[in-house]
């Protein structure tokens, strides 16, 4: 994995802020999961190789083998016409990393498409699961999750990053309305930076979702998630070495 020191980093979530080494210029609005700020390297505990989740140089389409983990990558789309590539879930096709990660790697997980105005819920996503068949994971002995992210030129940034967890996600068997993931909304740049988000920081959407805990179960994810959902727009986004933070919970 990459050091996760290097490059500009996204402190994500006001929690956060008081952890840093110094202060930082302020950053795009984060509508409905917080607010993100850039700020220097964070005094939070960075974990040995078994938190590497994935980074992708290995180029198949399967997180890394490690700590119980050996969930695949996938992509989806909402059914009014929004496109992805690469395509790989429910519709067919068998996900492709795409050559070119964060500081100089190899490969990175990569999505781009297009969202069209008439889409009733607008969403083109790509993901991961932690295990494979899917079960609910222990993150516990962790206190969050980082990533390395960029868009394209000429494209929107705003993403949403999305955990699901037992509450949420349907094979839970807790919601009745699920899918309203803890989470936050991110605004990506042209340039790969460096995302930080813990777990008291995530938080699900307004107003809607059922039921709605306090808080994400850490102990109980099934995977993680960013979805793209501007209508009328091109979405050209890449992830990169995401790994478990805060070792200790």
């Amino acid at each position: 994995m990459h050091d996760l020191l290097r490059s500009s980093l996204i402190v994500v979530g006001a929690g956060l802020l008081s952890m840093a080494c110094g202060g930082g210029g302020g950053g795009g609005g984060a509508a409905g999961g917080g607010v993100a700020k850039t700020g220097k390297p964070l005094d939070i505990a960075r974990c040995g190789p078994d938190a590497v989740i994935d980074d992708g140089e290995d180029g198949n389409n399967q997180v890394i083998q490690q700590d119980g983990r050996a969930g695949y990558w996938y992509t989806a789309v909402d059914p009014d016409g929004t496109t992805i590539e690469p395509q790989a879930g429910a519709l067919g096709g068998t996900f492709t990393m795409r050559e070119g990660g964060s500081n100089g790697s190899g490969f990175a997980a990569c999505m781009k498409g297009f969202v069209p105005e008439t889409s009733a819920k607008p969403s083109g996503l790509i993901g991961f699961n932690f295990t494979d068949p899917k079960e609910a994971y222990d993150a516990s002995k962790y206190g969050g999750i980082a990533f390395w992210a960029k868009k394209a030129p000429d494209t929107v940034g705003k993403v949403r990053m999305k955990i699901p967890d037992e509450d949420t996600d349907p094979q839970g068997g807790v919601c009745q309305e699920c899918f309203n993931d803890f989470g936050m909304d991110l605004e990506l740049t042209d340039n790969w930076t460096e995302y930080v988000i813990m777990w008291p920081d995530a938080t699900q959407m307004p107003s809607w979702g059922n039921p709605r805990p306090p808080a994400i179960l850490p102990d109980k994810l099934y995977g993680v998630q960013w979805q793209f959902g501007t209508r009328n727009q091109n979405f050209d986004m890449c992830f990169d070495d995401i790994a478990f933070v805060g070792c200790g919970g």
